[in-house]
Parts: structure tokens; sequence; C-alpha cells
């Protein structure tokens, strides 16, 4: 098997993949705030909305996911 991993060019690309999907996780984030009718973080932090918190990380998890699935 080697040591393939460790190659520059094999640990270049991990981390642009890794970089590539957390932009991409950032943007999907960003757009469902802005499609929600209230503020996100006002609702989760200041009013304690612990519903819409774990609907927030189910999102997040399913976001995950998929940008993962996508660039695996």
């Amino acid at each position: 098997m080697g040591i393939e991993w460790l190659k520059p060019a094999v640990v270049l690309g991990s981390l642009v993949y890794a970089l590539i999907g957390v932009v991409v996780f950032c943007v999907c984030f960003v757009v469902i705030d802005k499609l929600t009718p209230y503020d996100l973080w006002n609702e989760i932090v200041e009013k304690q909305n612990r519903a819409l918190a774990l609907v927030v990380a189910a999102m997040s998890l399913g976001i995950s996911i998929i940008v993962a699935a996508a660039i695996h």
C-alpha cells in the first residue's frame, strides 16, 4: 500500500476539497438563512428557540453529508 496519501499533491488536493466543502456549506447556510422569514441567529441565541436550533442542526448535517458525498 505504501505512503501514497502523504504525497504533496494528495495532501494539497484534500485541503482544496475541504476548503471547497466549507465554502459550499457556508453559502448554503446563508441562503437558507435568507429564505427563512426570521433571523436564525436571533431566534436561536437570544430567544433560546431549541426547536429551531434542532432543525438548523439537522439541516447543517444534511448539507454536510451532501457536500461530503459530492466531494468524495
